[in-house]
């Protein structure tokens, strides 16, 4: 083959990987381990482009590992339930099932071509009813932790979909999947108890040392740990009116309460009161609102009356209650409350409504006078107009204030969180059944373990209305109660699908497993996951979820370890003409265009030297034809001289057959260190930067005829050292190479190379010089030279020269290896 023909290349390769079964992989006691997983993909139809670059990095850190001695494991599936595929499949008239198999069949395919080395013989799809049957076990045995419970609440419900969606779920007030918008609505749903875990999420945090400071921000931010105090506002008339706040030092400056629409004395309180209607009618249009654009400090801040009052538990100053649209019933205690003074928020719906405003923090450097406040002042400062809390700074009063009001008994200490409970009901069909039966006299009964799993019936129309075929379904719905034999109904509701994925990275341990959900020893061989590989659209939903089922599954007993990921990487998305690719935009990059005019591995290779992984890739079409151009430049520099190398001996190793010999054995050293230090901290694009550099070397060298046979011997092992430091990039062009050079053995069964200290040091270093401080000019030495020689040669430079004439220099400072500085006066 004297072209580089990568179609013809690329398929042989990838047989004889799948004839030798080259990516299975075993548990072998003794031998450190290591499990490498990218988030598995939703089978939507085709891979695009960012599944190619988030599986391109993953597979160059797998074939890397492997290559340095570690048991890699490298697993695919597919994460196939969920509302695109009902969608998907109701235009298109066809059922969820086929459509999710038959773009299972072909994206399998589609990464087959780009050679990634997973190990498919542990290949899961989360919609097969062996994997969510054990899905249902772990709901039954959490139902009995406590950790699974049904109430009625007010949700997030969107009318295309006509589903609940989770909080996290909603994105700007539209729902994550069609974008359209979402409304309140009261449901009975499912809640997984993910708020008794809260603590520890948060405070885990801290301790995750590989994860990007970003992403870990978005958690906790999202988990929303808070130090505060509640404070009980006696009412007017009776009763308590408690509230949760982080800055008691603001007690005296409160001039109204507000309560959440959805806060059960909402409506009560203004019952019997004038108000009563419009308070009725406000509760109901503010429950429509979206919740984040309710949160949103931009958003329109609306209040009303409510009649009532409540007493300030320091100063007895009586207290307007009103209802706020502003104010969430899942912060706190969905009572807030209100100091215009020290919030911008509370400011401005003071200014709108005509409530008083009382300054109780004031600044050290000027005067705060309420009339002439044009917003609030949310700093420092010390206290005023509250009693005998005057004077102290705000910050230390903090302490005393909460003493004084656990004291009285008006208040207690308390550790608030953002975080709710995870509802994971979802009225739609194609999704992992709940495994519970509802019986009129023995009330909500949990399917028996024996009678699991409950199966997703296939043979069901889906129609176009969106209501799921399972509530139509009587031979799914009738069933006879587990505990007295009695008609009941099963529950027609399905899981959210963020549960499955969040223990497919168990499953992947052991999927052939069928004794139980999971093979204990299996998973504590492997886990956690030694690095994770995703998008950081996964911040939050996702991750969190996954460190919160890890921490149930380690408290049943099926995992040693309490974090499921060690280390994170997110990568960037792919972008052209400056927007992410979208079919609407019109910007989209076919995978299968480029794998057929170009090969995998130049598509690989493009994704990985773009950009460094955890920025955003930009596409270029010239970029693709650079990298097709450099692997055919590769396959010229390993053919050409095929016929006076490939008998020989190789080397990389000779320094005392002449300068150029010398010269790139450093090279080869120096570049085999850096790249290996860059494939360690992800730095890819740099990595292949320097390979680039070492083959124009190697080119500069094989310029030269060359007859000597340590010669051909050091270019024969120069190609050899690009070969493997190429090969977790573009693994079917250089194994193809390696064998035509002659040898035997697969390259992912190969060592690393590795490279000797001595040999990356030069003999010269380039010495910068200065002038005060400015760069004046530049010039070689020999390494170590003694510091008399450098200061003379540094100031006769002629370019120094010209800066230094008339004046007197004071002294001259030298770096060893690096640097001279003269001063002059």
């Amino acid at each position: 083959m004297k072209q580089y023909e990568h179609h013809a290349i690329e398929e042989k390769r990838q047989a004889i990987w799948e004839r030798d079964d080259l990516f299975r992989v075993t548990e072998i006691k003794g031998k450190k381990k290591y499990y490498l997983l990218e988030m598995f993909p939703y089978p939507s139809g085709k891979i695009h482009m960012g599944h190619v670059r988030n599986y391109s990095i993953g597979d160059v850190i797998a074939r890397y590992k492997k290559m340095r001695g570690y048991n890699v494991l490298h697993p695919m599936g597919w994460d196939a339930f969920g509302m695109p595929a009902e969608n998907a499949a109701m235009e298109r008239g066809i059922h969820p099932a086929k459509w999710t198999y038959d773009n299972i069949d072909y994206m399998k395919k589609q990464l087959k071509r780009l050679g990634f080395s997973y190990d498919w013989a542990r290949e899961i799809a989360t919609c097969d009813v062996e994997y969510y049957k054990w899905e249902q076990w772990f709901f039954l045995k959490m139902f009995e932790k406590g950790l699974v419970y049904r109430k009625s609440a007010p949700v997030n419900y969107c009318v295309h979909c006509q589903t609940v969606l989770a909080n996290e779920q909603v994105v700007d007030g539209n729902c994550w999947r069609c974008n359209q918008g979402v409304i309140q609505k009261e449901l009975t749903q499912w809640f997984f108890a993910i708020t008794k875990y809260a603590d520890e999420l948060y405070e885990y945090c801290d301790k995750l040392t590989g994860w990007p400071e970003r992403v870990l921000n978005m958690q906790k931010n999202w988990i929303g740990k808070s130090y505060g105090v509640e404070v009980d506002f006696r009412l007017e008339n009776s009763g308590i009116l408690t509230i949760f706040t982080t800055r008691p030092d603001t007690l005296y400056g409160v001039t109204f309460m507000a309560l959440a629409p959805e806060h059960p004395l909402a409506i009560t309180l203004a019952e019997g009161t004038v108000y009563e209607k419009k308070v009725k009618a406000f509760v109901e249009k503010a429950k429509m609102q979206d919740r984040s654009f309710r949160a949103e400090l931009k958003g329109n801040k609306e209040g009303i009356f409510t009649g009532r009052y409540a007493i300030n538990p320091l100063n007895r100053h009586k207290i307007p209650i009103y209802i706020g649209n502003f104010v969430l019933m899942e912060y706190g205690t969905g009572a807030i409350m209100s100091v215009p003074a020290h919030d911008q928020r509370d400011f401005e719906f003071a200014k709108a409504y005509g409530l008083p405003i009382i300054i109780t923090i004031m600044p050290k450097d000027r005067t705060l006078n309420p009339d002439t406040l044009e917003e609030a002042y949310e700093g420092d400062g010390y206290l005023v107009n509250s009693g005998e809390f005057n004077g102290l700074n705000n910050r230390e009063a903090i302490g005393k204030i909460i003493d004084y009001l656990e004291a009285k008994g008006l208040g207690r200490r308390k550790i608030n969180f953002r975080l709710r409970d995870w509802g994971i009901s979802r009225q739609r069909y194609w999704g992992a059944p709940i495994p519970i039966i509802y019986c009129d006299d023995c009330g909500i009964v949990p399917v028996p373990y024996e009678d699991l799993p409950v199966v997703l019936p296939l043979d069901l129309e889906v129609k176009v209305v969106g209501r799921s075929p399972l509530l139509d379904c009587e031979e799914f719905i009738k069933v006879k109660c587990p505990k007295c034999g009695g008609p009941a109904k099963r529950e027609t509701d399905t899981m959210d699908t963020f549960v499955e994925s969040s223990w497919y990275f168990l499953k992947y341990t052991c999927p052939n497993y069928k004794e139980g959900p999971l093979d204990k020893d299996r998973v504590d061989y492997w886990m956690p996951v030694d690095q994770y590989i995703g998008g950081v659209e996964h911040a939050v939903l996702h991750l969190l979820y996954s460190r919160f089922f890890n921490r149930v599954l380690n408290e049943l007993g099926f995992v040693d370890v309490r974090e499921p990921f060690k280390n994170l990487l997110t990568q960037g998305m792919v972008i052209k003409d400056g927007a992410k690719m979208s079919k609407s935009k019109g910007n989209v990059v076919d995978p299968d265009y480029l794998i057929e005019k170009y090969g995998a591995d130049t598509t690989r290779l493009c994704c990985l030297f773009a950009a460094p992984p955890e920025k955003d890739l930009d596409w270029s079409d010239k970029g693709v034809e650079g990298c097709y151009r450099f692997l055919q430049r590769i396959w010229r520099l390993a053919t050409e001289k095929l016929h006076d190398i490939k008998h020989l001996e190789s080397t990389y190793t000779l320094v005392d057959h002449g300068e150029d010999c010398r010269l790139l054995t450093i090279k080869l050293h120096k570049t085999i260190k850096k790249v290996t230090e860059d494939i360690e901290r992800f730095h890819l694009n740099t990595a292949i930067a320097s390979i680039m550099e070492l083959v124009n070397a190697v080119y500069k060298f094989q310029e030269k005829p060359r007859t000597n046979e340590k010669e051909l011997g050091l270019l024969k092992g120069s190609i050899e050292v690009i070969l493997k430091l190429l090969f977790p990039f573009v693994p079917h062009i250089t194994e193809e190479l390696w064998e035509i050079l002659g040898n035997d053995m697969a390259l992912l069964r190969d060592r690393w190379i590795d490279y000797y200290e001595e040999y990356t040091i030069e003999d010269k270093v380039t010495i910068a010089v200065q002038v005060n401080g400015k760069l004046r000019d530049t010039f070689e030495i020999e390494r170590d030279e003694p510091e008399d020689s450098v200061k003379e040669k540094a100031c006769n430079l002629e370019k120094v020269k010209k800066h230094t004439e008339g004046k007197s220099i004071k002294k001259v400072i030298v770096i060893p290896n690096k640097l001279v500085n003269i001063v002059c006066g």
